[in-house]
């Protein structure tokens, strides 16, 4: 019997030799940045038979990327927002992404609270649009749940306040799992991909751009990559990566601040995903995942410059707890109630006179004087829109005719064959690990959790949700190269499973020592940065309450 082919991986044996190859080679396409923009355009590029690499400057996912609200969706409030271009654009993309990782793109019900039969029937007509927009099929559309409904499926909801709701379909995933995806796939059909390799100039070839020259952050060794076209996709830092081309301002970008506490279940005990509304008529999510619910997100213009981790405001953790005092009946809650918490900045296309909430999330292309093409904005569902668009302008580059994009063929961990309640309870079954492990994982991993589970099945923590084959698998396969990789965007344990991401650095930094040859200095500087990341994240928590 052969052997099955090993998944592709993120990973090098090599670090030096990974580098190497890189400078070895004049490539097609040179894509700089490693969230879902870069990882979608490189497997664009790559399936369609250029020659590509990606290099990022931290870890895959490590801003944007992993900051979301978790939600593969067409962006209901941006049809009242009057963008219908942009639902029209992205609503159908849920279906194509589900198709491609079923486990990253789960359907679940979104529960619109209503106070009167007026409001009903408003939310009705135009969640009714977004589905006709999103070619949603007849056994997924929108339901109306009444008083008796409701006390059923959410108990816990006031319903003397909101006697009716409306449920439509929406797709959980995990945003940074679903960058990682994204990027074996682009390595499978032969794209180089690299991080921790930040970016730090470009190489002329003449009056045009024809590379970067980047630093390694593991070795010091500096590489210089060159390509027919260079594109930028840094997210918020795509500015500073255009200034390497044009000396002048950019200024093209509104960055927007994001926030998201979660709390322990038993605190929120809601059981589907949730939009309530705040009282500046915004509106937020609630999104059960395990024994957590996060709550999200804040839309701010942000001033600052800690565009990787942005600070968590008091203030911003009051404006989302605040709300829920009016629709749950539980007791009310407060900062000592939230257990982990993430920020992001979202790198929106700046519009004359418009706040952050007003903006559109359509993404915007542009080239600059020295043919760089960057590409900001954007919406994690559209990915392979954007990507489309973008290798339109690297065709036209590099003087192509380029084949037809690929399509949503299944990413790595996507060749499910049953739902996933029915793959969990079959790999409960098989390998003897804990329904709710088995849970978490195909919620991560897909067809791939056997392989994670056959490099180890016990909990790191006993009596925990995480294998101790996720952290081999996360070095070998996902390129986790620090302890932070694996904690927050690997295992996603920082916010996932927080009641034991303490308990996991020592065991998890000394499995890591092991394959990456850490000396006890390294391992305990890697336990101290996770801690510290940990504590910045709360740190709102040494202020007063507002009463």
């Amino acid at each position: 019997m052969s052997e099955p082919c090993p998944p592709p991986s993120l990973s090098s044996a090599s670090r030096s030799g990974l580098l190497a190859g890189l400078e070895g080679e004049r490539f097609d396409l040179v894509v700089v940045g490693g969230g879902i923009t870069g990882a979608g355009v490189a497997r664009d590029g790559a399936r369609r038979g250029l020659r590509v690499a990606l290099v990022e400057g931290n870890d895959f996912a490590a801003g944007t990327s992993s900051r979301s609200s978790k939600l593969i969706h067409g962006g209901l409030r941006y049809l009242a927002m009057g963008d219908i271009g942009l639902v029209r654009e992205t609503a159908p993309e849920r279906r194509a992404v589900h198709q491609m990782a079923p486990h990253l793109a789960e359907p679940c019900w979104m529960v619109v609270p209503a106070g009167s039969r007026a409001s009903l029937m408003k939310f009705r007509a135009g969640i009714g649009t977004y589905e006709k927009l999103g070619a949603v099929d007849d056994a997924d559309r929108h339901l109306i749940w009444d008083r008796d409904a409701l006390g059923e499926c959410e108990p816990r909801l006031r319903r003397d306040e909101f006697p009716w709701a409306c449920a439509y379909r929406e797709y959980m995933t995990d945003d940074a799992r679903l960058v990682l995806a994204v990027l074996r796939d682009a390595v499978a059909a032969g794209a180089q991909v690299a991080g921790r390799l930040p970016v730090v100039g470009v190489i002329w070839e003449g009056d045009r751009i024809g590379g970067v020259i980047a630093t390694c952050e593991v070795t010091g060794e500096r590489v210089e990559i060159r390509g027919g076209a260079v594109v930028n996709a840094t997210g918020p830092w795509v500015e500073h990566l255009a200034g390497f081309e044009q000396k002048i301002a950019v200024n093209r970008l509104h960055p927007s601040k994001g926030i998201h506490v979660v709390v322990d279940a038993a605190r929120l005990p809601v059981r589907n995903l949730m939009v309530v509304s705040t009282p500046d008529k915004r509106t937020i999510f609630l999104l059960p995942r395990g024994d957590t619910v996060a709550i999200g997100t804040t839309d701010t213009t942000y001033h600052g410059d800690q565009f990787l981790w942005p600070e968590i405001e008091p203030a911003d953790v009051e404006y989302l707890l605040r709300p829920l005092e009016r629709y749950f009946d539980v007791e009310p809650l407060g900062f000592d109630d939230v257990v982990a918490a993430w920020s992001g900045v979202r790198p929106l296309v700046a519009q004359k006179g418009k706040k952050a909430q007003e903006i559109s999330r359509k993404e915007e292309v542009w080239v600059g004087t020295g043919g760089m093409i960057t590409v900001a904005g954007g919406k994690l569902t559209g990915f392979r829109i954007m990507a489309m668009t973008v290798l339109d302008f690297v065709a036209d580059r590099l003087g192509l005719r380029l084949g037809p994009s690929p399509g949503p063929e299944p990413l790595p961990g996507g060749n499910l064959a049953s739902n996933l309640d029915d793959h969990a309870a079959s790999v409960a079954t098989t390998t003897g690990v804990a329904r709710p492990m088995a849970d978490r994982l195909v919620r991560l991993y897909g067809d791939e959790t056997s392989q994670v589970l056959a490099r180890g099945s016990q909990p790191v923590v006993p009596g925990g949700r995480v294998a101790t084959g996720e952290i081999e698998w996360a070095v070998m396969v996902d390129g986790a190269l620090t302890l932070e990789d694996l904690i927050y965007r690997r295992t996603r344990a920082a916010w996932y499973t927080p009641a034991e991401r303490e308990a996991l650095l020592t065991p998890a930094a000394a499995r890591m020592a092991e394959l990456l040859g850490w000396n006890s200095t390294r391992t305990t500087q890697e336990i101290e940065t996770v801690r510290t990341r940990f504590d910045h994240e709360l740190q709102f928590k040494n202020y007063p309450e507002k009463s």
